[in-house]
């Protein structure tokens, strides 16, 4: 079997983190470069999948398809996905191996217990919305690691097509146009959100065309600087700035520093079946596996 891949990402409301929830399956193939002949994609938008199933049929395998997966859902699916997040990756090999990578965003060197504080009182919404909210981005560090050590293709091949579609645009869903204007309040307060959100003051609607140049030429940059250029150069740099200004605690050093780290997979049974899971931080591994250990103790069919 070829490496079975599913990615998680947690879900943030603020302007820099937003993230969504991934998977993608491969059947056998034929060499190490051929395209596969059986292979499964699966996304919450069409032109993810699509963008997947092209990188199969180009020879890539399940970590390529991913990685194109989640590039190209941080253009289309924006209320849940981007490259400001973090994410859990879980890589099956072929020979069995299994591979837990924490992409996960890190809180900024700043962080304080009482950073979310005004007056003596928590204000909930410093934690959800603005500069106090971003944590620092893993997912480009976690989608390179990947490609490295386990893809066949490089991080240029698999975001320069999501950077077309950022640039060109694709028209807006029901959903996220209903999305959209529910957090209109709170994304009307960024110059940036208002400028690519917004026609007249009034959040995009459905059927609308979306384009973000400026999400373009980030990921244009990125295929061609590496992402040596995000995490140690201008955009670390522009970012700071912006988070000095607007009363934010990341740094540059905390992108310079930013590292995944591999985790020992979470392993569990029920009735028979090996389960692998992704283990803490993640909630999903250890809860599907308490779920399961209750569940092991009912007899099912009788329902």
């Amino acid at each position: 079997m070829n490496a079975n891949i599913i990615s998680l990402k947690r879900k943030l409301r603020s302007p820099a983190l937003n993230v969504s929830v991934f998977a993608v399956a491969l059947l056998p193939w034929i060499s190490q470069s051929a395209p596969f002949t059986n292979g499964m994609v699966t996304s919450v938008h069409s032109i993810a999948t699509d963008a997947g199933v092209r990188v199969l049929q180009q020879g890539g395998n399940a970590v390529d398809a991913t990685v194109a997966v989640a590039l190209t859902l941080g253009v289309v699916d924006g209320e849940n996905s981007g490259i400001g997040g973090g994410c859990f990756m879980l890589i099956r090999r072929p020979n069995g191996e299994v591979i837990a990578i924490d992409g996960r965003e890190t809180a900024p060197v700043g962080a304080s217990r009482d950073m979310f504080v005004r007056n003596g009182k928590a204000l909930g919404q410093l934690s959800q919305t603005g500069a106090l909210a971003s944590g620092v981005p893993g997912c480009l560090a976690a989608y390179d690691f990947a490609l490295t050590h386990y893809g066949r293709k490089r991080l240029k091949e698999l975001i320069l097509p999501a950077a077309d579609i950022a640039e060109k645009g694709f028209v807006l869903s029901s959903g996220y146009a209903s999305t959209l204007a529910e957090v209109a309040g709170e994304m009307m307060r960024f110059d940036s959100s208002r400028a690519i959100f917004f026609r007249n003051r009034e959040p995009l609607r459905a059927g609308a065309l979306l384009k973000q140049q400026d999400l373009a030429a980030t990921y244009r940059r990125i295929a061609d600087q590496g992402i040596g250029w995000f995490y140690r150069g201008p955009f670390a740099r522009t970012a700071a700035t912006w988070m000095k200004q607007n009363g934010g605690l990341l740094t540059e050093r905390d992108f310079n520093d930013y590292q995944i780290k591999l985790r020992e997979p979470l392993i569990s049974t029920y009735r028979g079946y090996k389960i692998v899971g992704f283990p803490p931080p993640s909630s999903g591994g250890v809860h599907v596996a308490q779920i399961l250990n209750v569940l092991e103790n009912f007899d099912l069919a009788s329902f």
